[in-house]
């Protein structure tokens, strides 16, 4: 294809609709609840958070014709970045499907913005920050050294929710100039000072004095409250600053490309530790007060995003990795020994990267500390990482196989930020997949090398690729790389399309280029950047550098383009020759099948039978289709697209391929890899109509034998898709006895109880399978888990940590209000947040109506942490008697919830697991007249995305319901 032909097509499709939504997150890279599998709620690592966005709230019509953004963006200058329309288009397809309805739904205008004007430029921060925690104030001090490129009589920089005392302006000679007058806008969060008179080009210090809160929102400098060894209740003071909340503890210029270094110093309760990015240098003791003032070293070069600091008591553990770093994981007092594990993966994780990037890592030390009250999973500090306490902490007596797996994970994406982001930084938030798909990608080399018994890859397929895919078919997707300008938009990129797309292309561009030239890519485009900013084109140039290869051209159509193609197979036998046609196009939710025209260039690879391991031929389609003959391929001998579900597309297949594979499936011939995306892509053209259900439930019935944990979770997922559709119809009963017929053959295998050298992934699969079963309402599994759940209360054999949210659930499932009561002891008894976590997300599994309204009801109380407020209301709308009493207590406690949160990432979670699982036009009408009329700032994507949806479940179930009843009802 020619690049004239792809540069047309980029641009055409970057013009696609984009819109505010949450980050998975973090997610959000996603922290799932991987206990459960049946639908994963996440939390996000890197957290950000989402500031107010201007308009006054939804608008719905109908129109024929389709609006897009239409913009311009300047990321060199102070240029605003406007949206003349934020209007969207989707179409659905009603009942028979031969009317095309258009649904816009329009989005509140962009508020105009510009940058940080660059006439003047930080060099050097001194900050000194006094924080009290028990009145909830700080102050603090700054002078920042700051160069004056051009004459200008003001100096604009950010600020928000900050009282600035006093300002001014002193030159080199020591002359100072007072401003006349300080203006905060709010709206642009920025503090002007107007001095009246020019200040000359050269250096300067601005000296500022201000007070803030310490606020109980989780951004900025805020207030973690934790419970100490006495039973007092306390508060720490900590820092989260991505995306734009720098500005709330300080006076700065919060943009990643401003960068700067730093001097810090807090001034703290003796009784206190004190922490920061780098090592404190000096203690003194202030005669007037009593404090201890704490003064670090001088940071590198860095955007102010990663500055923190901690304030609070805490105990540690301390290791150096074998290249001499100091290592220290940070614990709430009396849990030294709880961050023992994620000591150990940090000293082997820096040796690591070390080695991979050929690049040592700048720092003299790195903390890791575990905070009490958190909204992402974690942040990447420089030198000074935060996480929650469930993704830092391992008890090992309490602790599951999935959740230390988990904690490896999140460890290695934070350590990788300390080069990939920290070290080189993206210029502006439109590049921020760069950091984030990146450190998603490279956490699982990393914990792939460190714990080889995990097969982390096959998990990368069902926990990040498929999930990728699942969202980014979605009319309501985006591009990889989405232009932003004002901070209250940033949040709409930090989702799966940033973390869990940006890590599945890189994982093919790594596939399509070679680890050895990959690796040396790396390390040009880390050593020629180093402590500077970055577009995504940099990191193109220094691979197609060391490749030889066209990684720009390919990979632009990748990260510009939104969605993804469908590589369409038919063969034909040619002798002793296999000849292929393949062909692609865009792939779509709802079947549609118009492309717009667009192309990617996709690195196909191909196996045979004869070789199901290895690629025996493989090329770059860049046209809409390309002839591929096979040499000495038979007839009988099975044909794969897409060995290793590496590249990001779906493939689908004539009826005469698949069932070629159907032999292979049952002898597990077809390695795991090809057997989960062989499965999942045939289950992705059963929701876009292309294929009947009917036959992904025949295939499914191939597995009945399969043994590998990650090709279970890929059933998992499936089962769980038609569980919770099949649950609008009146033969919900007869799905469940489906799916537990296909899993009693595995259940049987694995039992109750750990085989001596059992595997790690046996261990998952034992709690996916009976989580699994139990929500079938398997008799057996439920009677064994009641029993051992009272075994487990009365403390006569504990459950293990594996099989604790698989019998709590079950258990719960058919439970009364003294079951739930048992339930509500053992979270006030547990000193474990993972355990309390665990309990919390299992309880909307009970089946009494009643009950679950107390669910909800504790779920807002103070019991309840605000982080894990909403997973714990999602947890009662997973379910059939839940859903409807979570979307009206969602509803009725809007205000409540938005004032809690104030928008964001918590909120859209909130609003995606309590909308989404509906199958009606009324119920799509609902959420949509709901939030038209209920502004909430940072879910407007996952609104139109929960609709879109609904919408594709009614079509799903209008089309296929009676021919899945009578195969159900058939019992074949």
């Amino acid at each position: 294809m020619p690049l004239v032909r792809i540069a047309c097509c980029i641009i055409r499709r970057a013009r696609e609709p984009v819109f505010v939504g949450h980050r998975l997150f973090r997610y959000r890279y996603s922290l799932f609840e991987q206990e459960n599998r049946f639908r994963p709620t996440d939390i996000r690592v890197s957290g950000v958070t989402t500031l107010q966005l201007g308009g006054s709230g939804y608008k719905l019509s109908d129109q024929r014709s389709t609006s897009c953004i239409k913009g311009r963006t300047n990321y060199e200058s102070s240029a605003p970045y406007l949206h003349i329309s934020r209007d969207f288009e989707y179409s659905v397809f009603r009942a028979l499907g031969t009317v095309n309805f258009i649904h816009t739904l329009s989005m509140p205008e962009s508020k105009p913005f510009e940058r940080l004007p660059k006439t003047v430029i930080p060099k050097h921060y001194d900050l000194q920050l006094k924080p009290d925690l028990k009145t909830f104030i700080f102050e603090g001090q700054e002078t920042v050294k700051i160069e004056v490129k051009q004459p200008t009589d003001k100096i604009i920089l950010n600020s928000l929710d900050l009282n600035i005392k006093s300002a001014k302006y002193i030159l080199l000679n020591g002359n100072s100039i007072q401003p006349l007058s300080s203006n905060i806008s709010v709206e642009d969060e920025t503090l002007t000072l107007s001095f009246g008179e020019i200040i000359p080009v050269g250096e300067g210090y601005l000296e500022l004095h201000f007070t803030g809160e310490l606020n109980d929102k989780m951004k900025g400098f805020y207030r973690s409250k934790y419970v100490s060894q006495d039973g007092e209740e306390r508060y720490a003071g900590v820092t989260q600053f991505e995306a734009t909340d720098a500005r709330r503890c300080f006076p700065c210029w919060d943009e990643p490309a401003i960068k700067a270094t730093f001097d810090i110093t807090l001034i703290v309760p003796e009784s206190k530790v004190a922490l920061s990015n780098m090592p404190a240098v000096s203690e003194d003791i202030e005669a007037e007060t009593g404090l201890r003032v704490v003064k670090f070293d001088t940071t590198p070069i860095m955007s102010t995003y990663l500055v923190a600091v901690v304030v609070g008591e805490y105990d540690y553990v301390e290791d150096k990795s074998h290249d001499g770093v100091l290592v220290r994981v940070y614990t709430p007092v009396g849990k030294r020994e709880q961050g023992r594990f994620a000591l150990y993966v940090a000293t082997k994780v820096l040796p690591y990267y070390k080695d991979y990037f050929q690049i040592a890592y700048p720092l003299p030390k790195i903390d890791l500390i575990a905070i009490a009250d958190f909204s992402a999973g974690a942040m990447e500090n420089w030198g000074l990482v935060t996480y929650r306490e469930t993704c830092l902490l391992v008890d090992p007596e309490n602790t599951s196989a999935v959740r230390k797996q988990w904690i490896a994970l999140v460890v290695g994406h934070e350590l990788a930020h300390q080069w990939f982001g920290n070290l080189v930084t993206m210029e502006w938030w439109t590049h921020l997949w760069l950091n984030e798909g990146y450190a998603s990608f490279v956490e699982f080399l990393c914990v792939a090398h460190l714990f080889p018994e995990y097969d982390i890859w096959t998990q990368f397929v069902t926990d990040t690729y498929i999930r990728a895919l699942e969202l980014d078919c979605l009319k309501n997707s985006h591009p990889i790389e989405v232009p932003v300008g004002h901070p209250s938009e940033i949040d709409e990129i930090f989702d799966d399309i940033s973390y869990n797309k940006g890590a599945s292309v890189i994982r093919m561009l790594h596939k399509y280029i070679g680890d050895e030239d990959f690796r040396k890519g790396m390390n040009l485009y880390l050593t020629r950047h180093q402590y500077r900013n970055t577009f995504t084109e940099d990191l193109w140039s220094a691979l197609e550098e060391a490749s030889n290869k066209p990684v720009g051209a390919v990979m632009s159509t990748w990260t510009k383009q939104m969605g993804f193609p469908v590589v369409k197979v038919t063969n034909e036998q040619m002798g002793n020759d296999r000849k292929l046609v393949i062909t692609q196009e865009k792939f779509c939710a709802d079947g549609s099948s118009n492309s717009n025209g667009c192309l990617w260039m996709i690195p196909v690879m191909i196996s045979t039978s004869e070789k199901p391991g290895e690629v025996v031929h493989h090329t770059v389609l860049q046209t809409h289709s390309v002839e591929v003959i096979l040499k000495n391929v038979a007839s009988h001998e099975w044909v794969k697209v897409n060995p290793g579900t590496v590249g990001y597309y779906r493939t689908q297949y004539p009826p005469d391929m698949l069932a070629q594979f159907v032999d292979a499936i049952r002898d597990k011939t077809l390695p795991p890899l090809d057997r989960l995306g062989l499965l999942d892509d045939l289950f992705a053209m059963v929701q876009a109509g292309h294929t009947p259900t009917v036959e992904v439930l025949k295939l499914m019935k191939a597995f009945s034998n399969e043994d590998n944990y990650t090709v279970w979770s890929s059933i998992s997922n499936c089962l769980s898709k038609l569980s919770i559709l099949l649950s609008h119809t009146e033969y919900e009963d007869l799905f469940k006895a489906y799916g537990r017929q296909l899993m009693q053959g595995v259940a049987a295998r694995l039992g109750w109880d750990p085989q001596a050298n059992e595997s790690h992934l046996d261990t998952l699969l034992r709690s996916l399978v009976i989580s699994r079963l139990g929500w079938f309402g398997d008799e057996a599994i439920v009677a064994e888990a009641q029993k051992r759940f009272e075994d487990h209360v009365s403390g006569k054999a504990l459950l293990p940590a594996d099989l604790r949210s698989p019998v709590y659930k079950a258990v719960l499932s058919v439970g009364d209000e003294s079951t739930y009561n048992t339930m509500l002891k053992l979270y006030r008894e547990a000193d474990l947040h993972e355990e309390k976590d665990r309990i919390s997300r299992a309880l909307g599994a009970i089946g009494d109506v009643t009950i679950l309204k107390k669910v909800l009801q504790f779920a807002m109380s103070d019991e309840v942490r605000s982080q894990d407020t909403v997973f714990v209301i999602i947890s009662v709308a997973m379910t059939k008697r839940g859903r409807e009493l979570a979307w009206s207590f969602f509803k009725e406690n809007w205000q409540e919830l938005m004032n809690r949160y104030q928008g964001g990432f918590l909120l859209a979670r909130l609003v995606k697991y309590t909308t989404e699982n509906f199958a009606s036009e009324e119920h799509a009408t609902e959420v949509e007249a709901f939030f038209r009329d209920h502004y909430s700032p940072g879910t407007e994507r996952t609104v139109q995305q929960s609709c879109e949806t609904i919408r594709l479940n009614a079509a799903w179930l209008q089309r296929d319901r009676e021919n899945i009843h009578k195969y159900l009802s058939s019992g074949k």
